[in-house]
């Protein structure tokens, strides 16, 4: 089997995420890794993971052309043994259980009483498995639970409890429960969030959102689906998707990410029957799609 000899770093905690040179947001650059070497081939040499708002790729063939490098072509290539995927690790469910008994403030569900009632943000919290975090003042979990309830970790976040909105400054706040229990060797294999609910009904539609508050927020207004979050818009992936084998499944992306998501059908098809809502897309504003708002910032203005 032959492989590229320059590959983008594989996830492997923050410390493998850098500054991006173009838009300057930390931890949301990779750099290409030349496997001769195992070192960095440039530091301007990778590529943003804020695909849609950035959109950063300096790739090595062009680093080399432009620097007026030439090399063999062969020697772009190398043979690698093929590698046993690791499994995936797994957290213990007393963390999850003690993060969801947590008396610590909790900004999230703090947001979600404010919007509805503290009756039905509890139901939510349970449902969702959202947890408290003392990582922040406030924090939330939002435990990733598969569809056989191993729990493959927690995304530690921090939201404004009065607009909901995610805290961004000084610094994104987000961080994962392994990182904060410093398990060693811990291979995260991150599952859909909410995907323990494929369990409750294997007849019910799935929707798949970018964000956990969307599904949540979304589970509410329209309860005929089970939602469920990839997390990021390149979380939508056909390793994930196959859980949900022999399902109806409806796309809801953001309205900056639409094309991204439609393209990815022809792969994800292959194990269930999905389509892309158009619903967003056909409705909105110019200045909506700019902002690259999804369904819950439309469901949440609704007076029900």
């Amino acid at each position: 089997m032959k492989n590229y000899r320059f590959i983008l770093e594989p996830y492997n905690g923050i410390k493998t995420r850098f500054v991006c040179p173009k838009c300057h947001k930390k931890n949301k650059f990779t750099k290409y890794v030349d496997l001769h070497t195992n070192e960095y081939l440039h530091d301007y040499v990778g590529c943003c993971n804020r695909k849609i708002k950035c959109g950063y790729h300096y790739t090595p063939k062009q680093y080399f052309e432009n620097n007026n490098i030439s090399l063999i072509k062969s020697n772009y290539f190398i043979k690698t043994e093929i590698k046993q995927k690791p499994n995936p690790s797994f957290i213990d469910s007393d963390y999850m259980t003690k993060s969801k008994n947590s008396k610590n403030p909790n900004y999230f569900i703090d947001f979600l009483t404010n919007h509805w009632n503290k009756e039905v943000a509890f139901e939510l919290a349970e449902k969702y498995n959202i947890g408290t975090s003392n990582n922040w003042q406030g924090a939330n979990v939002f435990w990733q639970v598969d569809i056989n309830n191993n729990i493959r970790s927690g995304k530690i976040m921090l939201y404004n409890a009065s607009s909901g909105k995610r805290i961004k400054k000084p610094y994104n706040h987000i961080n994962w429960v392994h990182n904060i229990l410093k398990i060693e060797n811990f291979h995260l294999e991150q599952c859909y969030f909410g995907e323990h609910l494929l369990n409750e009904d294997k007849n019910k539609p799935v929707a798949i959102v970018e964000s956990e508050k969307t599904a949540i927020i979304s589970s509410v207004y329209l309860p005929e689906f089970i939602w469920l979050a990839c997390g990021s818009v390149n979380n939508l992936n056909e390793s994930k998707t196959k859980v949900l084998k022999g399902r109806n499944v409806v796309l809801f992306p953001d309205l900056n990410c639409y094309d991204i998501w439609n393209k990815k059908i022809t792969v994800l098809t292959k194990l269930a029957t999905f389509r892309t809502s158009t619903l967003l897309q056909e409705k909105a504003t110019e200045k909506e799609k700019e902002l690259g708002l999804d369904i819950a910032d439309y469901l949440i203005n609704l007076k029900i």
